[in-house]
């Protein structure tokens, strides 16, 4: 499998294509990183060096790619966190002209906006970009909860409007819809719940709730979720697939005490996944 991954790279630390390269790679996928901004570490600091990439610097590195001979091995389309305002439209090109290569090639999108603690965290402009011309163009999206919300014009709060968030998603275009956190007033405490909907039905999976949040730890789920799914057409083995690698993954930057993730140190997680959690059928 290769995979074109569009995405955010920093030096320090794992977000973005930093965070999504090297666990896709652990599981056999070959990939090609296209930055869309290239920081020194992560804007969770507060402070951070490098450059933004341009939409023609975005653009000039896929078509260099393209001019390979490369589009027709291209599997999947991986796109995250987008930087300027004029990458949605050079993603959206270079989907297109990769299904036109590779007909049985998918776009995943990860639709980077911010969350329900923080909020927006991306240009005033990114998400009704995102909204309008991305996730239409996608056929797999991976949404938080405050995410979705925003692109179906709900507030998803329980599991049935959660679902009935993720089918009008699915109505802009995906057919696969990734909620990579649900919260919900009844859930189970100490617990957190990812969901996935597709043409096939809705599943949940439940993990432990650990007291952490690692930058990056969404770009891995996207990442790994995206491949999966690519790899198997089966959403639920995938959210089971991905929830095991990924938790196993906080669990063990969480107990080492560490500000970023370990994705190296835990890498055996990616390659073998414990299996240790079950998604449950919801429809």
């Amino acid at each position: 499998m290769k995979v074109l991954s569009i995405q955010s790279a920093v030096a320090h630390g794992h977000v973005g294509n930093s965070a999504a390269v090297f666990p896709l790679q652990r599981i056999g996928v070959e990939v090609l990183p296209v930055y869309t901004v290239n920081f020194s570490n992560h804007t969770g600091y507060g402070a951070w060096r490098g450059p933004v990439m341009s939409a023609q610097d975005v653009a000039d590195v896929i078509t260099g790619i393209e001019e390979r001979g490369v589009f027709p091995e291209i599997d999947v389309v991986l796109s995250g966190y987008q930087g300027g305002t004029g990458i949605g439209d050079v993603i959206v090109d270079a989907v297109r002209r990769v299904k036109a290569a590779n007909p049985t090639a998918i776009y995943a999108c990860d639709p980077v906006m911010g969350n329900a603690r923080s909020g927006c965290f991306v240009a005033p402009e990114i998400p009704e970009l995102l909204r309008d011309r991305v996730v239409p163009a996608a056929d797999l999206i991976t949404p938080n909860q405050f995410e979705l919300g925003y692109l179906t014009g709900t507030e998803p709060s329980t599991i049935e409007s959660t679902l009935a968030s993720a089918d009008l998603a699915r109505a802009m275009g995906p057919s696969t819809v990734l909620i990579t956190s649900v919260e919900r007033p009844d859930a189970e405490e100490g617990t957190l719940e990812m969901a996935v909907v597709d043409e096939q039905g809705a599943w949940i999976v439940q993990t432990p709730r650990l007291p952490f949040k690692a930058n990056g730890s969404g770009d891995v789920t996207a990442a790994l979720f995206a491949a999966h799914h690519r790899a198997t057409g089966d959403a639920a083995l995938a959210l089971e697939r991905t929830a095991s690698s990924v938790f196993d993954l906080i669990e063990a930057t969480y107990t080492a005490g560490s500000r970023e993730l370990l994705i190296v140190q835990a890498q055996r997680f990616f390659a073998e996944p414990r299996l240790q959690f079950s998604a449950q059928r919801l429809r």
